[in-house]
């Protein structure tokens, strides 16, 4: 037997032990996440004033009141474990210690996440949780998190359903709801398995800071905005309220385009991703303010229904992606994968989008359904042709209603 097809038997069956032990906590990510996390613009330069001032800027700049709400301290926060084996804070890093920067936090009407590792270390070489996951979670929980990322360096040995299932069942023991969010990169298909598990798991490896790229090194890839929304094909049926397809953490603001940064955005909302800003929220342009604060944009992540949203249509390099919504509206996006602008004319009335899945159906060829444009305002109709200009990496969002 292909040693491929014995360890898709080993998931199985550790699926099937592992389901008769505790439940992760209800009622949390019932739409996707919305919040901050510290690596991709600080990676391990971290400390307690930027998060105490990044907290202040959430709320200062209207990130709060737009949905944000977890400020997610990533890897490198980590001192030694004393010598019963709790994990302590770096303390010339975080002189004031977790649990006083938590009830900041908290002060700010914000929550408040850390970041640990199955394995002995962590990617950035600080101590991992592996055979202290119990003792980590009761810690976090005396701390007062929220929020557990939970990353996959230094694993070897490991079978990831165990691994994850047991921080699970640890944080359920601690008694404290924290958000779980898997970071696994997706090499063991957490979507098919995770469901009872995580509230959200990583669906591709890291990604990186550009619109359309792979980049490379000896042992993997980190991936570029359409590279990571390509790779979510055929993985819709495994998400929804309590537990999502994670794209990743959002480099919005961070040198792309601003249009690249819309169509990250838009991808990133459509396809009902954890929302976690990966920029520097002290100093936002604004338009980087804009796009991250759109309200109808936000609206269509964090509908209650929770369906992701799929390609229907490809047309030379424009793709046309549906999203159900609550009450019956629909959301529409049309990506421009060139990096030239690209006319689009789209005739309603020729088209009738049905959903397998949900068994939605978007029937412009015998409902008027009125639209609005996410990014501008504009209104129209499907009774017209709809026609614009795309620019380069540039995405139009429409939100749909059936005219009554």
């Amino acid at each position: 037997m292909k040693r491929s097809m014995l360890n898709m038997l080993a998931l199985s069956a550790c699926t099937v032990a592992f389901n008769a032990h505790a439940q992760k906590f209800d009622g949390l990510a019932a739409t996707p996440q919305m919040g901050w996390n510290s690596w991709n613009t600080f990676a391990c330069d971290i400390n307690e004033k930027l998060i105490r001032d990044t907290a202040d800027a959430m709320v200062k700049n209207g990130l709060k009141d737009a949905g944000y709400e977890y400020v997610n301290i990533d890897d490198c926060w980590h001192g030694k474990r004393d010598e019963k084996g709790v994990i302590q804070a770096d303390p010339e890093r975080f002189p004031s210690g977790m649990k006083a920067l938590a009830d900041y936090v908290h002060g700010k009407g914000l929550k408040i996440g850390i970041y640990s590792d199955a394995g002995a270390t962590t990617c950035g070489g600080h101590p991992g949780s592996r055979g202290h996951e119990y003792q980590d979670a009761q810690t976090y929980a005396a701390w007062g998190i929220d929020y557990i990322k939970y990353d996959w360096c230094d694993t070897k040995g490991l079978n990831p359903v165990g691994a994850y299932t047991t921080m699970r069942d640890a944080i359920r023991a601690a008694g404290r709801p924290m958000l779980f969010s898997m970071c696994e990169w997706g090499d063991s298909k957490p979507w098919e398995w995770a469901k009872d598990v995580g509230h959200s798991w990583r669906t591709t490896g890291d990604i990186y800071l550009c619109f359309d790229c792979e980049f490379s090194e000896a042992s993997y890839s980190r991936w570029g905005v359409l590279q990571i929304l390509d790779k979510q094909a055929g993985l819709r049926v495994h998400s929804g309220p309590g537990h999502w397809n994670d794209m990743d953490m959002l480099e919005v603001g961070r040198g792309l385009t601003e249009d690249e940064d819309r169509s990250h955005f838009a991808a990133w909302a459509m396809l009902a991703s954890p929302l976690i800003l990966g920029n520097d929220v002290r100093k936002m342009s604004d338009a980087t303010k804009r796009i991250l604060t759109n309200k109808e944009v936000i609206a269509i992540n964090q509908d209650k229904l929770g369906i992701q949203a799929w390609r229907f249509m490809q047309a030379g390099r424009l793709e046309y992606w549906a999203k159900p919504l609550d009450k019956g509206e629909w959301a529409v996006m049309i990506l421009n994968r060139s990096e030239q602008a690209m006319p689009v004319s789209y005739q309603w009335t020729n088209h009738r989008v049905n959903d397998d899945m949900s068994k939605r159906v978007l029937d412009t060829t015998k409902t008027v359904y009125t639209w609005t444009d996410a990014w501008t305002g504009k209104t129209g109709d499907t009774s017209k042709k709809l026609e614009s200009k795309l620019a380069p990496h540039g995405a139009i969002v429409l939100r749909l209603k059936a005219r009554s």
